[in-house]
């Protein structure tokens, strides 16, 4: 096993540890030295977490768990107990719109407004709160979009998703505003771009690996129209892990991606120029998808995306955690090669 920093007394609760993000932030903190308590939905979710990290020869000695719900505040008094930090990065992603709203909204925005509530009865020094550049950029599409911007919910064909990130970010903020006269913990925001690279775990059902398995299987014939900034996982912990201690960082929104766009035929293309025959090239006519968008929930909830063409400015986070982020291509290309890997088994 990889050996860990020296340990310290410091535990952060992570919530959503048995995903994507989640499962790095959980190997970087273990080896960072925190103590984490991941929380977790059920007891196969723990197994699952446990096994993925073994697996990945990382010391799992400081690591517990608790079974918790965004949706009930069951459990979540006791669960940030002796805890230093909360990384809130548990929230639900699809593209696909749900047949109601509320669905995603729901547990993204009451699971916001648990965490920032419970962190300050327990008296939590900071939150980094998982969000997403959609939080920024949606109602911008095309030029360049900063941390000061924000996405307009009520713009047209947005995807509940958007929604759901940029009204949980909102809400963490409002309890700090609505809260000033009294000590509230320090929040700072992580925003990822398109977020790819190799799983942890065998995995590959979440949005944008499960995108890239059928680009790889030849099952997406059209790609969208649009384009925007794109990161890799491995950063996305690592800033998370970074977050919890700069002295600089609280009360800020960190853009976390790279700062040109990259195209669905920009990915389609690296691949194919890697020995991939499986990703087309082929850009969807608008007309189509907003036809498509008629009966099915995947193709609408694409139409707020299109004909997008943003760069980010990731400058503040470069300088304040000395960043040097992974090339996409690297990125991409390391996803691709795990993804064909695990379907192979």
């Amino acid at each position: 096993m990889k050996k860990t920093q020296k340990p310290t007394e410091e535990k952060v609760l992570l919530t959503g540890i048995s995903g994507f993000i989640g499962l790095y932030c959980a190997k970087e903190l273990l080896e960072s030295g925190f103590n984490v308590r991941g929380t977790v939905r059920n007891l196969e979710k723990k197994k699952q977490v446990l096994n993925t990290l073994k697996k990945n020869e990382v010391d799992t000695k400081n690591l517990e768990f608790s079974t918790l719900d965004l949706t009930n505040d069951k459990g979540w008094s006791k669960a940030i107990e002796d805890c230093t930090y909360i990384m809130h990065v548990a929230s639900p992603f699809r593209i696909t719109n749900p047949k109601d709203d509320a669905e995603m909204i729901v547990p993204a925005v009451e699971g916001t407004n648990r965490i920032m509530k419970f962190a300050k009865k327990g008296n939590i020094k900071r939150i980094v709160l998982t969000s997403s550049i959609v939080s920024m950029m949606c109602s911008i599409r095309n030029g360049q979009f900063g941390p000061n911007d924000w996405t307009d919910v009520n713009y047209p064909k947005l995807n509940t998703y958007i929604k759901s990130k940029t009204l949980a970010e909102k809400a963490a903020w409002s309890h700090l505003t609505e809260n000033k006269k009294t000590p509230n913990s320090e929040l700072v925001v992580i925003a990822p771009g398109g977020v790819f690279g190799p799983p942890l775990g065998d995995d590959i059902t979440g949005e944008s690996l499960s995108i890239l398995s059928k680009m790889l299987d030849g099952k997406i014939p059209f790609v969208p129209k649009t384009a925007f900034p794109m990161v890799d996982v491995r950063d996305v912990a690592q800033l998370h892990v970074k977050a919890l201690k700069n002295k600089t960082a609280a009360g800020k929104r960190f853009i976390v991606s790279g700062a040109e766009p990259i195209s669905f035929v920009d990915a389609a293309t690296i691949l194919k120029q890697n020995g991939y025959r499986g990703p087309s090239t082929k850009i969807a006519p608008a007309w189509l998808l907003n036809f498509m968008a008629l009966f099915d929930r995947e193709a609408k909830g694409m139409l707020g995306i299109l004909d997008m063409h943003l760069k980010a400015d990731n400058s503040a986070t470069i300088k304040t955690f000395k960043w040097n982020p992974i090339p996409f291509e690297k990125s991409l290309i390391e996803s691709a090669a795990a993804v064909n890997k695990i379907k192979a088994r």
